[in-house]
């Protein structure tokens, strides 16, 4: 059984709204309390009443703190970050959404990433609004995360470059892949911060075809317009079933991959291994020709969205690379199963698959062969072979 965090942002998402609809799912008020106060932001205080947008209650979330002035770029926000309280895979996450963010502002302007200066996402409340996410949806117990169609608003938005269309060019830069909706609502539906946050967590992905919907959540946005309640719900559910392991059963991955022509290759297996143990799917090295003449290698790593920011961490500190490319995938996964049967009194376990047309196929796993073959004074081929021949 698989336990999901669904995000279904039908008014949009915003930082606060998150966090907001954190409460309301159950995130202790006590906790969110006391975690600002250990980040070591200063004097923080953090305003929270419960208001009605159009009917619907909701938890409305705002931090007051002393006035800022100073732009920051990327590395000081990771700084402030890094020196946070906040658990590792929070962090990780904080930093991969502020990364999302500066990506799109370096397009957008011209820039670099290094070069960006945060304005409105850079101010504290950027900062507080995606790290109390990450951590919340830890301290929550999740690390899956689907999502519905974001809606993004329409009109115009002032900006600290001037006055831009909805939805604001960095937000849509972020929300690439993402499936949109809501252009018919008045105003900016969905910040920058919101977009990150939600493009970090889901990846894109939708929610599975079949689930069981637990606890549900309502956080407020401020703006109270006549035409929709201005809220964001989520809601925790539970799926049961073929595939609810793997964490992809509508099957949509992340594909990250990097072209290396100066690491040595012996140390693409240990790279290899790296991106497996940060919770790759799967991973593999291909040989390439690379320009100019040059032998070079691929790392290809098939990814689980709420592993991705852990999967690319990887693949950076592991390898030579300045540069990695992602993009969503789908697959079709067959329903499976897993069985164990003694022989000659080793326990092999046998994975069964099911095919479209209904039936089925067998294999014996290979480290239970291996196994089996050492004790027995065998070839793993030999055990194989004689493992097949039983049929399973």
């Amino acid at each position: 059984m698989n336990r999901i965090l669904i995000f279904d942002p039908f008014a949009g998402i915003s930082g606060d709204m998150t966090i907001a609809a954190l409460l309301d799912l159950g995130l202790d008020e006590s906790w969110l309390r006391s975690f600002v106060a250990g980040l070591g932001l200063g004097d923080v205080e953090i305003h929270i009443e419960r208001v009605n947008r159009r009917g619907i209650a909701a938890p409305h979330i705002r931090f007051s703190y002393p006035p800022e002035k100073a732009h920051r770029h990327l590395r000081h926000v990771v700084e402030i970050i890094d020196r946070s309280a906040a658990p590792a895979e929070a962090k990780e996450r904080a930093k991969d959404a502020f990364r999302r963010i500066a990506e799109a502002e370096a397009r957008v302007h011209g820039t670099t990433v290094e070069k960006v200066h945060f304005h409105e996402v850079g101010a504290m409340d950027a900062i507080l609004d995606v790290l109390c996410v990450m951590a919340g949806v830890a301290e929550l117990g999740f690390d899956e995360f689907r999502m519905r169609p974001v809606a993004v608003g329409s009109g115009w938005v002032d900006i600290e470059h001037g006055r831009y269309p909805v939805p604001a060019p960095a937000t849509l830069g972020i929300l690439q892949g993402l499936p949109v909706t809501g252009t018919e609502l008045k105003g900016e539906c969905t910040t920058p911060t919101g977009a990150a946050i939600l493009a970090t967590l889901t990846g894109g992905q939708a929610p599975p075809p079949q689930f069981t919907p637990g606890r549900i959540g309502f956080g407020a946005g401020t703006r109270d317009p006549d035409s929709h309640p201005n809220v964001l719900r989520i809601f925790e559910a539970t799926v049961t079933g073929a595939g609810s392991d793997t964490g992809d059963d509508d099957g949509t991955l992340w594909l990250l991959q990097a072209d290396l022509d100066d690491m040595p290759p012996e140390y693409a297996a240990a790279a290899q291994d790296a991106l497996l143990a940060a919770g790759a799917a799967d991973a593999v090295v291909v040989q390439l020709g690379m320009k100019k003449g040059r032998p070079g290698l691929r790392l290809e790593a098939l990814t689980p969205a709420a592993r991705l920011a852990e999967v690319e961490t990887a693949l950076f500190a592991g390898t030579s690379t300045i540069g990695v490319r992602r993009w969503p995938v789908e697959r079709t996964i067959l329903q499976r199963a897993v069985h164990q049967a003694e022989w000659r009194g080793q326990t092999i376990r046998w994975k069964t698959v099911r095919l479209p047309d209904g039936s089925t196929r067998s294999k014996p796993e290979y480290d239970d062969v291996a196994a089996a073959a050492h004790a027995l004074g065998m070839t793993p081929f030999a055990v194989r072979t004689a493992l097949e021949s039983l049929g399973g």
